[in-house]
């Protein structure tokens, strides 16, 4: 049974899916995302079903949207049966983004029940996993955690090998809706006064999606927009991402980014990670913007329309960022590390009447109030291009980047990640001793 609670990473489920990791065994099957979907499905229902019964409603619907990985499809298979096993109707959004995904329980016509993203982020194209949502948001760590212990009963009590009984699961294309609901936001906000269809007209935008999801934004929102994405690259989805990891800290994607904005002399670069929660940008003078630097530029953005709002970042952040924050009018928040303390951290502030408009965590996740608390790194790159085009029709020249010019630097800054070699049960409290131990030696 401890083999799908292994399996929880937080409010998320992540396992390896294929052989090719050294000393790494598959433990994410098919007959395990089985009885996850399952445990899922039976979970959702039984929060909905007595409201369904009472309106007359048709029953649960769940939607499941994937990331490009080679595991994809047939760990797809092994949801469908799961959903329908416990009564859902299942529709099939196929290529999507996590963001996408929490969106599909909130835009109509669609307003689905509950959606699954899989996805294992910007981890190994041997890994994958899973990402649950309902209209009120992602899951919670002790819901996921509810899930997997059914599903864990589930597991020990049947033969491991995934169902036969396929159902038929209705085919959606959601993703052309979400884009157009990125398009919209575009136009009227930046409401220009000469062609408020393209807004974005003469402004080069480049953006590498790392071979993952995020391909969509150039074709289906930036062209549509006006924009000139040539020189954009990694767009086509690709579940063996052959070129580098997609993640916005990466380094090699951080690089070959600059380089494709000074070849192109672009106003913007964007990095997305393979589910494009997250995202990075480089600015026209081919300044990288990510970690401290991102929440600075979103900090900016957020205080000019919302003075004196609170802004919740993980601790890693530096005593520049807080002076930057403050220097503006703001309050900053350090809390735990964690995109999602850090998210729920905001949501509880706003809870108990602090006004915070924007959460943000040094990885790139990024969430905000205007956007139900949402880590959408498609939203935030929208944010700034928002931004990017009123300078320019303000009169201003400089890019993105002259908004955080006077953010300090740190001479050197290094982050390390240590592996904890202990049982599991006792990771944390094995993890603890060994920073306490690690203190002697700097302080």
């Amino acid at each position: 049974m401890d083999r799908i609670r292994r399996l929880q990473n937080g409010s998320d489920v992540r396992g390896v899916a294929l052989e090719g990791e050294k000393g790494r065994v598959v433990d994410l099957t098919p007959p395990v995302v089985e009885a996850i979907a399952e445990s899922f499905g039976e979970w959702v229902v039984s929060k909905l079903g007595k409201e369904r019964e009472e309106s007359g409603e048709d029953g649960v619907r769940v939607s499941l949207g994937k990331d490009p990985r080679i595991s994809g499809p047939k760990l797809s298979v092994a949801v469908f049966v799961g959903l329908a096993r416990a009564g859902c109707q299942v529709f099939d959004m196929g290529l999507a983004t996590t963001p996408a995904c929490f969106m599909s329980t909130l835009l109509p016509p669609f307003v689905y029940d509950a959606s699954i993203m899989m996805t294992a982020s910007h981890l190994p194209y041997t890994r994958n996993g899973l990402k649950f949502f309902t209209g009120r948001g992602g899951l919670t760590s002790p819901e996921v955690e509810e899930i997997c212990d059914r599903a864990a009963r589930k597991y020990a009590n049947r033969l491991a090998k995934v169902s036969t009984m396929l159902p038929a699961p209705k085919k959606v294309d959601f993703m052309s809706t979400y884009a157009r609901h990125l398009r919209d936001i575009i136009k009227e906000r930046i409401n220009h006064p000469l062609h408020y269809d393209t807004p974005l007209k003469g402004f080069q935008i480049i953006v590498n999606a790392g071979n993952g999801s995020g391909g969509f934004f150039t074709r289906d929102v930036l062209d549509k927009l006006g924009a000139d994405t040539f020189g954009s690259f990694h767009l086509n989805p690709d579940g063996m991402f052959p070129n580098h990891i997609p993640n916005p800290e990466d380094k090699t994607a951080m690089s070959l980014t600059r380089s494709a904005v000074l070849d192109n002399s672009a106003d913007l670069g964007i990095v997305f990670d393979t589910d494009v929660d997250r995202s990075g940008v480089v600015d026209n003078l081919c300044n990288p913007i990510n970690g401290d630097r991102l929440i600075a530029l979103m900090s900016a953005i957020v205080l000019k329309e919302h003075p004196g709002t609170t802004i919740v970042t993980d601790a890693r952040t530096s005593m520049a960022l807080t002076q930057f924050i403050t220097d503006r009018g703001g309050h900053h928040c350090l809390y735990r590390v964690g995109y999602r303390n850090v998210i729920d951290k905001g949501v509880q502030l706003n809870k108990d009447g602090i006004e915070t408009h924007l959460m943000m965590e040094t990885s790139g996740h990024g969430a905000l109030k205007e956007n139900h608390f949402l880590d959408d790194g498609a939203y935030m790159v929208v944010k700034i291009i928002i931004e990017m085009v009123r300078m320019k029709l303000e009169g201003s020249n400089e890019g993105i980047g002259s908004l955080i010019k006077d953010l300090e630097e740190p001479l050197e800054s290094i982050e390390l990640r240590m592996n904890v070699i202990s049982e599991p049960r006792h990771a944390k409290a094995k993890a603890i001793e060994a920073i306490e131990e690690f203190r002697t030696y700097i302080e």
